[in-house]
């Protein structure tokens, strides 16, 4: 069952360990009944109403547990049919548990399916009002919040057209904007956002910032790793609908790494040695920063130039390879990251038995620490179909500058004028 009452959400720092959670979940279950025989018309269904009725049930949800404080940015990740976006379902009120309980306190926003509780024969115009209407605003607070959504959507022009006409890219921004408008203190927004353009997601990031500093509750389901180390402040791992960590959310990336390619070698040089991903079609074999002179090195002062390269051997054809590097500080905080599809764009098809050395030049204004660097070989798309990955393998200390309290100094200045 679900259940919500209305109390306004605390800011995330005046929170206090004693405060009820906004959402709790506590042993629920959510089973499908799969038939073995479907009809498919009326016919069929009088013509052998007496064929098997046998099913397979699918445990889409089993005997899950957590709770979100409030304020909190949870994240939940695990690979397609993990359960995810049934657990928010349930959630939302959209699916009932077979058992178990769910409480959310305060008002409920969900973002979790493309078009759900759109008419796609009503215009865009039409749909603002009723949905959020249907998600807790008044009339008059709809129509006042109207010119915000359409300019947040960016779809003044398409006022008038029906939503049937409009791209799924177009859907979701609208969908979006009306979710954020709604004075609610908890946000259910699932990995949908991946069908936006590059442009829009990065204003869904800053409104991310913007809510999160509001002290509302988010629970956000998405397969971006760096958006759940960016973002959250703990994340669940679920798998075949059972929870397999809840965490950090760094550590959290790295055990949805492994069970997603489910080709880790956790211990490369023995108890306590180098995490490694993916399906070796390639090999990075060798990993070093140089400076400008190809010299290798492991220390770099503030301000010079310096290289981060690897050495890959291919062991299969693979085309258009995407490289990348993640350098992170002893916090274990990932400070920058790049790939080739960023700057390089397409790099060519190889051939089983080439060798090559990928190299990213980067001018150092990271302060003063020790960073380790994380590269790794994927096959073109988001990222997440690795060739190899090595985690945290070799090492960078930077030297020449005093502690700032943040990760880099950047050129800068200071005026002082008096007035």
């Amino acid at each position: 069952m679900t259940s919500t009452t209305s109390q306004p959400a605390t800011p995330a720092a005046a929170r206090r360990p004693s405060a009820p959670p906004a959402v709790a979940v506590h042993h629920v279950d959510k089973a499908f009944k799969l038939p073995h025989q479907q009809y498919h018309t009326l016919k069929e269904r009088a013509l052998h109403p007496f064929r098997s009725n046998t099913f397979d049930v699918l445990q889409a949800v089993g005997d899950v547990t957590f709770e979100v404080a409030e304020g909190e940015f949870f994240g939940i990740v695990g690979r397609n049919g993990s359960g995810k976006s049934t657990l928010l379902k349930c959630l939302a009120g959209i699916y009932d548990v077979d058992a178990g309980d769910l409480h959310v306190r305060g008002r409920l926003s969900p973002f979790i399916e493309l078009g759900v509780g759109f008419n796609m024969d009503l215009t865009a115009r039409d749909n603002v009002m009723i949905n959020a209407i249907m998600l807790g605003l008044t009339r008059q607070q709809a129509r006042e919040r109207f010119d915000e959504i359409i300019a947040f959507a960016e779809l003044e022009d398409f006022l008038d057209l029906k939503l049937k006409n409009y791209s799924s890219g177009m859907t979701v921004r609208l969908a979006f904007s009306v979710a954020i408008q709604v004075d609610a203190e908890v946000l259910l927004i699932d990995e949908v956002l991946a069908v936006g353009d590059a442009s829009f997601q990065q204003k869904c990031f800053a409104e991310f910032h913007r809510l999160k500093d509001e002290g509302r509750t988010i629970l956000f389901v998405t397969h971006d790793m760096s958006a759940v180390e960016r973002f959250c402040d703990r994340a669940m791992l679920i798998e075949k609908g059972r929870i397999v960590d809840i965490g950090e959310p760094a550590a959290i990336a790295r055990r949805y790494n492994e069970i997603n390619f489910r080709r880790a070698i956790p211990h490369l040089d023995g108890p306590g040695g180098e995490e490694r991903f993916g399906d070796r079609a390639a090999e990075i074999v060798n990993v070093w920063f140089e400076d400008p002179d190809s010299v290798h090195v492991t220390e770099l002062g503030h301000g010079q130039v310096g290289f981060v390269c690897l050495e890959a051997s291919f062991r299969e054809d693979v085309e258009d390879p995407v490289f990348g590097f993640v350098l992170r500080n002893e916090a274990g905080t990932a400070v920058f990251a790049s790939t080739t599809d960023l700057l390089h764009g397409p790099t060519g098809g190889f051939a089983a038995g080439e060798r090559v050395v990928a190299r990213m030049r980067f001018e150092n204004w990271l302060v003063a620490g020790t960073y380790r660097v994380t590269p790794s070989i994927a096959r073109p798309g988001l990222g997440a179909d690795a060739i190899d990955l090595r985690a945290d393998v070799a090492e960078l200390v930077v030297h020449g500058w005093f502690p700032t309290g943040g990760v880099t100094n950047l050129p800068h200045g200071f005026e002082v004028e008096r007035s």
